[in-house]
């Protein structure tokens, strides 16, 4: 009777622990390995691995394998996984170790270049392509199922070393599904996937020439003269050199002095005695004007004080 039984499944945790110990075997032979490891329960979180899945599950052709596919991946059953120019290689863990190889076609020239030219005016840095910062419009024409970027299922080769007959079996959709979150880190492998050159996306941003400032300069009537400056801010402003019309020289009644002659001057100024000032209005002069006014105002208030006291005083009995 044990003959006619079938096998049991294996458990999520068993899956894991035959694909640990698959993967610590592969790695001990000195083959470099490149596992697809989640975070979380999400496949990817990118836009372009989002974009990629969404393809998948867009073809009907692929409805009934795709959720063993996406189950694998959670699993860690992919043990590695390979991206080259129009070719993806993968070892899935399964029942036993199988061996996957993806044939994707290139994208044609015209199609790419139909691309380029719609969506290179609106993308500015290969930072934003990359990460995925891009507009509505380029994220649908992108994703535009007959000419897009991703591939449809009759641009797709798949084989896989497992028993099983279908066309896309649940190890290919594993490996499918890990090419999606593979571009969550690494979203340029998906132009070398499909042959082109994402460089040729990015807008040729060009200066334009700057404009020669005119000769002539500019004019005004709303520009004040030294006169108004000088009655405006109060200040006194000095005239600047004047040139005769005759052979443009300066005016030599509006040239400055030599600074040397006027050193002298300050230095035989500051070595004579200064005269004591004389008592009166004069002396008064050569204070400062804060002192004179607060001198004054002393003076103001003696006198009003002197004028209270005497309406103030009581009259003789």
């Amino acid at each position: 009777m044990s003959y006619f039984r079938w096998k049991a499944t294996p458990t999520v945790a068993e899956k894991r622990r035959q694909a640990e110990k698959r993967l610590a075997k592969l790695s001990k032979t000195g083959g470099g390995l490149s596992p697809v490891v989640l975070e979380g329960r999400k496949i990817a979180t990118s836009f372009w691995g989002k974009a990629w899945c969404e393809n998948l599950e867009r073809y009907s052709d692929y409805a009934n394998r795709l959720p063993r596919g996406r189950s694998y991946v959670r699993h860690s059953c992919v043990i590695d996984l390979e991206i080259g120019k129009g070719e993806i290689s993968a070892q899935v863990s399964g029942s036993s170790l199988y061996r996957i190889k993806i044939i994707i076609a290139s994208l044609d020239a015209k199609t790419w270049n139909d691309i380029c030219r719609d969506c290179s005016a609106s993308i500015d840095s290969m930072v934003e392509l990359l990460q995925g910062r891009l507009s509505k419009s380029v994220m649908d024409r992108v994703c535009r199922p007959a000419d897009g970027l991703f591939p449809a299922p009759k641009s797709i080769r798949m084989s896989c070393s497992c028993p099983d007959g279908a066309y896309m079996c649940k190890h290919v959709a594993a490996a499918l599904y890990g090419v999606g979150a593979r571009l969550d880190s690494r979203p340029e492998l998906l132009f070398l996937l499909r042959g082109v050159d994402q460089r040729e996306l990015i807008a040729q941003v060009t200066a334009a020439p700057a404009t020669p400032a005119s000769s002539t300069p500019f004019k005004s009537d709303k520009v004040l003269g030294g006169a108004d400056l000088s009655a405006l801010f109060g200040l006194d402003l000095e005239e600047p050199e004047t040139l005769s019309k005759d052979n443009n020289e300066p005016d030599p009644r509006k040239q400055q002095k030599p600074i040397s002659s006027q050193r002298q001057r300050k230095t035989t100024k500051s070595s004579e005695p200064s005269a004591p000032p004389k008592p009166g209005k004069k002396a008064a002069a050569t204070q400062p004007a804060a002192s004179r006014k607060t001198i004054r105002r002393a003076a103001l208030s003696t006198k009003r004080l002197s004028r209270k006291t005497t309406t103030r005083s009581p009259s003789p009995k």
